[in-house]
């Protein structure tokens, strides 16, 4: 039976911050002697340090083979909690940072592409010219990668996920995470403003039927919805001409008025593109501000996310508008 820690005079008095440095940077490497080239010290002093925390813990942290160490149970439990203490520990630096210069910081994002076309430039256009001293590092992800992405989130890698989709709003294994909704887009039929469709007050979806079509693939939201529209009228599904993912190839093919193409109201807003009048059923697919429950943000992240919201605002607007019309 493992035996009851005491707190005081086993681990409290002793334990030090340089050791769970230490321990840390062993966990991420692997390997004794990778993480003491790291910490430019000697392998024996970073195993002279993990043996003092196993000591004062009375259990082992790593297992030890040929290819070097892997954290136990009891290393694992232990490196959860460590990485909360140093991301607290940073936290807290930025703080202090922001009490000597309210206007500086760092923050770090990651959304997917329609969000890095559309909104992202508006906000971080306004939240720059407000905080120009503040570093913002915004890694652009793919939407299948979204799991991976709040995994990076739990991790610390990011301050904040932006993303979309209503799938992870109903997903049990969210509840460690703050998800705020900024706004609900919804599918629209889009065209060019030199399109024949676009001076139409009223179009009817079998209208559009053998009309050229700019699709994205049966994987996404956009076909999947404007398919489900159309079988919702008993009509059949127009052919794509074109099939992409590609934002670049899709405002290319619009540009000249032929194509017509089914997207989020506001990706057409950024694309100044004319929204057909088609009627289509409601939808709704959230964008949303995702951050960690049980991590304060810092005062930067809390700018920016309010930023977001102040950007936002008209779309919330113009979506109850539309609804109550």
């Amino acid at each position: 039976m493992l035996r009851k820690i005491d707190w005081d005079s086993q681990v409290g008095r002793r334990l030090r911050l340089r050791d769970l440095h230490v321990f840390f940077t062993v966990a991420q490497d692997g390997s004794m002697s990778k993480a003491a080239a790291r910490l430019g010290v000697s392998t024996p002093t970073v195993s002279e340090a993990i043996a003092g925390l196993e000591h004062g813990l009375g259990v082992r942290l790593f297992d030890r083979g040929p290819k070097g160490v892997e954290p136990t149970r009891y290393g694992d439990a232990l490196l959860k909690r460590t990485l909360i203490v140093f991301d607290e520990l940073k936290q807290s630096i930025r703080d202090i940072e922001h009490l000597a210069d309210p206007a500086a910081g760092e923050i770090r994002i990651a959304c997917p592409l329609a969000i890095t076309l559309t909104i992202i430039p508006q906000i971080l256009d306004r939240f720059v010219k407000q905080y120009p001293r503040v570093a913002v590092h915004l890694d652009e992800v793919t939407p299948s990668s979204s799991q991976h992405d709040l995994q990076d989130l739990r991790d610390r890698k990011y301050d904040l996920v932006l993303g979309r989709g209503a799938s992870l709003l109903a997903e049990p294994s969210v509840d460690d995470l703050n998800i705020e909704v900024l706004f609900n887009d919804q599918l629209v039929i889009a065209a060019s403003p030199k399109s024949k469709w676009a001076a139409r007050r009223k179009i009817d979806l079998a209208e559009l039927i053998d009309e050229p079509w700019i699709m994205q693939g049966p994987q996404t939201w956009n076909y999947r919805n404007l398919a489900e529209a159309y079988q919702a009228r008993g009509l059949v599904l127009p052919k794509a001409g074109v099939t992409t993912l590609s934002m670049s190839v899709i405002r290319h093919f619009l540009s000249d008025g032929q194509f017509i193409t089914s997207m989020p109201r506001s990706v057409a807003r950024f694309l100044s593109l004319k929204v057909l009048p088609v009627d289509l059923p409601a939808r709704p697919w959230p964008v949303f501000v995702t951050t960690l429950k049980h991590r304060t943000p810092s005062p930067v992240v809390a700018r920016f996310i309010a930023c977001a919201r102040d950007f936002t605002r008209s779309m919330r607007e113009d979506r109850t508008t539309r609804a109550s019309s």
